[in-house]
């Protein structure tokens, strides 16, 4: 037993989500590396509407700070987990896992507490939850990247309005369509920068939706490997409840030996410290045999009494859905 326990110790259960942190600082050094290849295209669409654009920008860096937070924060809940894991002395629990902190103090022991499940589940929505800023962002900067669109769409053709009510009639027709096609050089050069902000927004979007995706993975790490620590108590249990029953066996089989060499010297007549001898292997086989007993007994409660608190668990289940539905 303590063999294992100091295998399962020196293992950390939780592994550190840097792996997903290292991921994202190097998708945005070549974000960064791309935007300065293109800096002087991307100069010109940025002045094109330099309020809207630097707004985008803004939200983007929101996001990238969310996203980082999302990931960053986990570095707490695993360090305590494994922290508690290898004995240590219990500091206090993170936000995130405070609800499961006896939880995880029973798991420590080698024994999974009912209700485990149901707070897994609410870690599961808890981390989903802090994710969901992020999808919300990412809609964000692609609406106002088509507000841009439409906005400069707009004043092109508030522009080529303009031109058309300002040319005189009766002209020639030569110098007609030489006065329409300077007049609209300006509002049509200008249109294709009216896009710049659809570039920034689905650009800005698309770099959100990576970030929020290795925060995913890094959140579903996470609440696996949590899951598999703390479940893995009650095999631990159940490989634990099956050694008094074969050590039972044995117990029992010892006794019946003691006994038969105990009869045996009887009906030979042996010498008084061979019988003594027996009957002292007897007497350790019996107490042997009775601290069995008493194991399985115990382990018989316990089993009880765990099946009667998931039975009232189940029960107070069972009434709150009585009540909602009534």
């Amino acid at each position: 037993m303590a063999a294992r326990d100091t295998g399962e110790n020196t293992k950390e259960p939780l592994a550190k989500p840097g792996i997903y942190l290292g991921r994202m600082v190097v998708f945005l050094i070549l974000v960064g590396f791309l935007a300065f290849i293109l800096f002087k295209q991307i100069t010109p669409a940025f002045l094109a509407n330099p309020g809207l654009n630097g707004l985008i920008l803004g939200v983007l860096l929101i996001a990238v700070v969310i996203a980082f937070g999302q990931v960053i924060r986990l570095f707490r809940e695993v360090a305590y987990v494994n922290a508690a894991a290898r004995g240590a002395q219990a500091k206090r629990p993170p936000a995130l896992l405070a609800p499961m902190a006896s939880m995880v103090a029973a798991r420590t022991g080698g024994v999974t507490l009912p209700g485990t499940a149901g707070y897994l589940d609410t870690i599961a929505a808890r981390l989903d939850e802090g994710r969901e800023i992020l999808r919300y962002i990412a809609g964000i900067l692609i609406l106002l990247g088509l507000l841009g669109t439409f906005w400069g769409l707009i004043d092109t053709l508030s522009a080529v309005g303009g031109v058309i009510r300002g040319m005189r009639g009766g002209g020639d027709a030569g110098v007609m369509f030489d006065e329409l096609k300077s007049g609209l050089a300006v509002p049509l050069s200008g249109i294709g920068l009216a896009f710049s902000a659809s570039l920034f927004g689905l650009a800005s979007s698309l770099i959100t939706g990576f970030l929020e995706l290795q925060a995913g993975q890094a959140h579903a790490r996470f609440h696996n490997e949590l899951q598999d620590w703390l479940m893995s108590g009650e095999a631990s249990v159940a490989a634990e409840a099956a050694v008094p029953v074969r050590t039972g066996g044995a117990g029992t089989q010892e006794l019946k030996e003691a006994i038969d060499r105990l009869a045996t010297l009887v009906a030979e007549g042996g010498g008084s410290r061979a019988a003594t001898l027996a009957m002292t292997n007897l007497a350790e086989g019996i107490q042997g045999l009775v601290q069995h007993m008493r194991a399985e007994q115990q382990m018989i409660r316990d089993w009880v009494e765990a099946q009667a608190s998931r039975e009232r668990e189940l029960k107070q289940v069972l009434d709150r859905l009585g009540r909602e539905r009534v």
